[in-house]
């Protein structure tokens, strides 16, 4: 009788496998946050966050940090009379504080993004607990997206899948002592 023998991937087909395994588990989770309606939660709060920071401190506003939530209403789209489409609202709260210490606050309805560059609704900002501005457009609707071009893999120039290119950085410490 013959001695059994078990075949075992190698190592890098290994990693290939739970690689792939991941990226299917990244594409399942980003059909659940599909947009409803033209928008995701998502994106509405990192666009708000990205169009907001960047106009408090437009606006001399040092911003430590800002966090925005946003919640779509997919659900109770409204409808507008005159159009035959549906509206969808999502509702974003942003909490967050400046360089001194301020409370700075966020809210309102957004009824469009447009890829992370602005937002359009209602939208009202508060620095301890004064408004600083109340906005129906953040960002620059006008701009032109942003580019969706995919990296080359690391490896040797013009060929596609080559091996990666080691590169060595040495690091030389030097101490001088002045007379």
């Amino acid at each position: 009788m013959g001695a059994r023998r078990y075949v075992t991937w190698p190592l890098r087909h290994r990693r290939a496998f739970a690689a792939l395994g991941l990226v299917a588990g990244a594409a399942a989770g980003a059909a659940a946050c599909d947009p409803v309606g033209g928008m995701s939660s998502v994106t509405v709060s990192v666009t708000t966050d990205k169009v907001a920071t960047s106009k408090l401190e437009h606006d001399g506003f040092t911003v430590r940090y800002l966090t925005c939530t946003a919640k779509v209403d997919g659900g109770s789209s409204t409808r507008t009379p005159s159009a035959a489409s549906t509206r969808t609202v999502a509702t974003v709260d942003c909490r967050g504080r400046t360089d001194d210490n301020k409370k700075i606050s966020v809210t309102g309805k957004v009824t469009e993004e447009r890829e992370d560059r602005c937002v359009r609704g209602d939208l009202t900002a508060k620095v301890a607990d004064r408004t600083v501005f109340h906005a129906s457009v953040l960002g620059d609707c006008n701009a032109p997206p942003p580019s969706r071009s995919t990296p080359r893999p690391p490896g040797r120039p013009g060929k596609p899948g080559g091996r990666p290119t080691v590169t060595v950085t040495v690091t030389v410490t030097e101490t001088f002592q002045g007379k």
